[in-house]
């Protein structure tokens, strides 16, 4: 299959970088912004993104569309997608890349096979795809060689299988330390806040454990901006692992942790602000600690 336009919906954090790369190698990218904000249309504008309006006629123009957003809507995004599958008669490739359990890729995946359309399953680990950042892309399905023949330095390519849904359970699992020891840091260091004992926990975290505690607090910065989609990950995290006979509590715990930080006023950011603001992790806890 000649890739020649792809579509990535929407042009988020994420989204933006990997159409950026994209465009780098050659190829035409859209997207969709039908119902999309302010800041979702800036980020496709700056990216130079061809705007295709509707999902339909995003469709119509793809060989293959990117899903890449809150992994709360990965289910209605592929159900819009599916419906202008039909609509065109295109069999066009979608390629479900958001933080979501092999449950629900499954679903997906009967959605878009359902249509008549191609799917392929991809776990992405890593930071936005900017700069020097090279960003992991872990890929399964029986037509998954059609996303991996995209070739560009920042996009690293790894196959794990031809079953959907084992790429996104790579993610799942990986995303229960990263994100799963975020909440608890987080968790911990807002109570030791609130208990009047931070400063000597920071003093006793840097001496017995430096390097763990340097790696968390690298971790906070960026954070705030993305709780609101983190929460819902952590709850296909808990699917993902209830369903390989698992206890699901502790990752809903940390969804909890980032509902509490998506509701406080630093989550409001978003992440370009965030970066221009460039507070410390220490800095970061504090104020949702206090809650400003």
């Amino acid at each position: 299959m000649q890739i020649s336009n792809i579509g990535v919906v929407s042009p988020g954090d994420m989204g933006q970088a990997i159409a950026g790369c994209l465009k780098e190698s050659g190829i035409n990218v859209h997207t969709a912004l039908d119902g999309r904000s302010p800041r979702t249309r800036k980020l496709a504008q700056e990216a130079g993104l061809a705007d295709c309006g509707s999902m339909e006629k995003l469709v119509a123009t793809c060989d293959m569309v990117l899903s890449v957003l809150n992994p709360a809507a990965a289910v209605a995004t592929a159900r819009r997608a599916a419906a202008a599958i039909k609509a065109t008669g295109r069999n066009i490739t979608f390629v479900d890349c958001n933080a979501v359990s092999p449950q629900t890729v499954h679903e997906i995946e009967a959605i878009i096979r359902g249509a008549g359309g191609v799917f392929v399953d991809v776990g992405i680990i890593g930071a936005p795809p900017r700069g020097k950042t090279v960003t992991k892309f872990y890929v399964s399905g029986p037509d998954a060689r059609q996303f991996m023949q995209i070739g560009h330095p920042r996009l690293v390519m790894r196959m794990v299988s031809e079953r959907p849904g084992d790429a996104s359970g790579v993610k799942m699992c990986y995303g229960s330390l990263t994100k799963g020891a975020g909440a608890l840091a987080v968790e911990m260091l807002v109570a030791a806040r609130r208990l009047g004992v931070e400063r000597t926990l920071e003093t006793e975290l840097g001496e017995s454990m430096g390097v763990v505690y340097d790696w968390l607090m690298t971790r906070m910065p960026p954070m705030p901006p993305k709780a609101y989609r983190w929460a819902p990950e952590m709850r296909e995290i808990a699917k993902t692992f209830e369903g390989a006979g698992m206890t699901p509590r502790m990752m809903q715990g940390a969804a909890e942790i980032y509902d509490m930080v998506a509701a406080t006023p630093i989550a409001k950011e978003s992440p370009e602000q965030a970066r221009k603001l460039a507070r410390s992790g220490t800095e970061v806890v504090q104020t949702i600690a206090d809650g400003k």
